[in-house]
């Protein structure tokens, strides 16, 4: 699969495809039956993110050395927690700090996107049930992480769940590298094989709690080299085969 957008095309949310003759419409349904359609006649069309879920699964403690940083035991079972679709933002869009905030997190994450309604899921049949890969920022108010013990509120708060840019297909078996940087300076990076909880055992996991439904976002968890962001920073998102999620901090007005 070409990646697959989600772009303003006049003033309307649009899929679209990025192809090496150019940008493509999308018609119909991305996720069901859907042909490529017309032309962009730009070759730099306004990004959005590339779905909207219906919830966001996070997965916590999935990197065996994030689970020493944070000084907690690495989990027998996949630690999960929702995001809400309000939270979600594109690359290019503002994290917004909210006001009397403490400190707040980047998590960079390889984002598991379900391209049909998966409801127990074996692990050996996984691959049939994923649209693709994204970027996922999993912003974290951490101390209120710390003082709530658990996530809702910390990790909840509008903007922060960005998206993108796109989604594209991949090998979920293959180690993925991913990393993170702010204002230049690399502050994670690491490689899914470092994974406590493959993909397919997540999917599967999840999928035994929870029907996921097409374009729901599994988030798979961040490796070690979480840190603050401030107002003024710029933070990137890269995953290996995908691109880069790239947003500014702004404070809240």
């Amino acid at each position: 699969m070409d990646p697959l957008y989600r772009i303003d095309y006049r003033g309307a949310p649009r899929h679209a495809l990025r192809r090496h003759d150019g940008w493509r419409l999308l018609d119909g349904d991305p996720f069901g039956a859907h042909t490529v359609g017309a032309a962009l006649d730009t070759d730099s069309p306004r990004l959005l993110a590339p779905v909207i879920p219906s919830k966001i699964v996070a997965v916590g403690l999935n990197y065996k050395d994030h689970a020493a940083e944070m000084n907690k035991a690495l989990p027998e079972e996949p630690l999960i927690f929702l995001k809400p679709s309000t939270a979600v933002i594109g690359t290019g869009v503002p994290i917004v700090i909210p006001s009397g905030a403490g400190r707040v997190d980047y998590e960079a994450e390889v984002g598991v996107v379900i391209g049909k309604t998966a409801r127990h899921v074996p692990a050996a049949r996984v691959h049939e049930y994923v649209l693709g890969l994204t970027c996922v920022n999993d912003v974290t108010d951490r101390d209120l992480q710390r003082r709530d013990v658990q996530y809702t509120r910390a990790k909840g708060f509008d903007s922060f769940a960005p998206l993108g840019p796109c989604i594209v297909s991949g090998d979920l078996d293959r180690p993925i590298r991913v990393e993170s940087r702010v204002n230049g300076e690399t502050r994670q990076q690491s490689s899914t094989r470092e994974l406590i909880f493959s993909i397919r055992d997540l999917v599967e996991f999840v999928t035994r709690v929870m029907t996921l439904l097409p374009g729901d976002i599994i988030s798979t968890g961040t490796p070690p080299g979480v840190g603050p962001l401030v107002p003024g920073d710029e933070v990137v998102v890269a995953i290996e085969g995908v691109g880069e999620l790239v947003n500014e901090v702004v404070a809240a007005p």
